[in-house]
C-alpha cells in the first residue's frame, strides 16, 4: 500500500472521531497525506509544525527537558489533542538531518499516538538523506496510527 491507501484505511477506522497532528521533523508531511484523502474537512481537524522548541513548549505544552524524547513526542500528541479539540493525533519528533542533535542519533525519530486518551510512543531508526528520513518517519506515522486504531477497536470490541 502506498501512503494514501494507508491514510484511507487510517480514515475508515476514525469512525465520526477528529484527527490532528503535531509534526516536527515530518514539517506537516503526515497532515498532508491525511489531507489527500477523500472527504478531509470532515475528519481532519488541523495540523501543527512546531519545528522550533519553543513552539512545541508554548504551543503544544511541552515541559520535557529535551524535545528529542519519547516523552516530548507524548506531550505533543496530547497539546494537539488539546489545541485542536481531537480525539486522535498523531505526533512526530526527531533528528532528520546528517548531524546528532542534543546527543541524539540522525535518523531517530519519535512517534506519538493518542487514541481516545489511550497513548503510546515508538522510536524509530531511518537511514539516508533528510528528506529521506522524513518520508519513512511519515509512513511510519501513519502505519504506527493504523496500529493504534487497531488495537483500540480490538479492545473496545473486547469490552
Amino acid at each position: 500500500m502506498d501512503d494514501v491507501e494507508v491514510a484511507r484505511a487510517v480514515v475508515d477506522l476514525l469512525g465520526e472521531r477528529a484527527i490532528a497532528t503535531a509534526e516536527s521533523c515530518t514539517a506537516g508531511r503526515v497532515a498532508e497525506v491525511l489531507a489527500a484523502v477523500e472527504g478531509a474537512s470532515g475528519f481532519l481537524r488541523g495540523g501543527l509544525v512546531a519545528y522550533q522548541d519553543e513552539v512545541k513548549r508554548e504551543l503544544l505544552d511541552v515541559t520535557a527537558d529535551s524535545v528529542l524524547t519519547p516523552e516530548a513526542a507524548l506531550q505533543m500528541a496530547q497539546g494537539a489533542a488539546k489545541l485542536f479539540g481531537a480525539s486522535v493525533t498523531i505526533a512526530t519528533t526527531g533528528v532528520a538531518g546528517d548531524k546528532p542533535t542534543e546527543g541524539t542519533d540522525p535518523g531517530t525519530v519519535y512517534i506519538a499516538t493518542l487514541v481516545d486518551g489511550d497513548t503510546d510512543v515508538h522510536e524509530h531508526h531511518f537511514d539516508g538523506a533528510p528528506d529521506e528520513v522524513c518520508d519513512q518517519a511519515r509512513r511510519a506515522s501513519l502505519d504506527d496510527l493504523l496500529q493504534a486504531l487497531r488495537t483500540t477497536r480490538s479492545t473496545a470490541a473486547k469490552v
